[in-house]
């Protein structure tokens, strides 16, 4: 009698025991996962191969008669990325021109974005005519990428005007004939 006594004893003790170890699970449980974000601000112009332009101007053939643009050039996208941070919520895009030109001006237009891209994309300006200040030519990019290449992003318009024209800050007397005269167009993104 007391070996079986001993055995039940021993059975609720081992059974007990068994209890207590079960109890640390439950029907839940977790872990953490860590992510991180990268903060990014790229920005270029496509299509890479041929994102040089050449714009110019046409010579009157009747006398009293001013030079006239060449047709505007549309070739050329700006593509941007963008992960903002806490600190700056949005970005803009600026543009400048290194060397003025004298006696014309050069303007230029985003378009709305279009193509491939997703998040918050910028909104473009109105049309600016170039200088050595930067302008804002995109403003309110938050996350966002316009997809690469021709087709994505915001449509470059690139227009000549001789001086004096609407808009303008060139004058007419200033021009001065040349063969080639080279300017580079320098966008960059940035926080607000």
């Amino acid at each position: 009698m007391k070996k079986i006594k001993f055995s039940i004893a021993m059975s609720l003790v081992a059974f007990a025991m068994s209890a207590n170890l079960n109890a640390q699970d439950t029907n839940t449980d977790n872990h953490t996962i860590t992510v991180s974000i990268p903060e990014v601000a790229l920005v270029d112009i496509e299509p890479a191969a041929t994102k040089n332009i050449t714009l110019g101007f046409t010579a009157p053939t009747e006398a009293g008669l001013p030079i006239t643009p060449n047709a505007n050039d549309t070739t050329l996208w700006l593509n941007y990325s963008s992960i903002k941070s806490v600190a700056d919520p949005t970005r803009n895009v600026s543009v400048k021109l290194n060397a003025v030109i004298p006696g014309i001006d050069i303007h230029v237009t985003a378009a709305a974005a279009t193509g491939a891209g997703a998040g918050t994309l910028g909104t473009p300006s109105a049309q600016l005519t170039l200088s050595a200040v930067d302008q804002t030519i995109v403003s309110g990019i938050g996350s966002a990428y316009t997809g690469n290449g021709a087709n994505n992003g915001h449509n470059l318009t690139y227009a000549l005007a001789a001086g004096s024209g609407p808009g303008g800050i060139a004058a007419y007397a200033d021009l001065q004939a040349a063969a080639t005269t080279v300017a580079t167009v320098t966008y960059t993104i940035s926080d607000n």
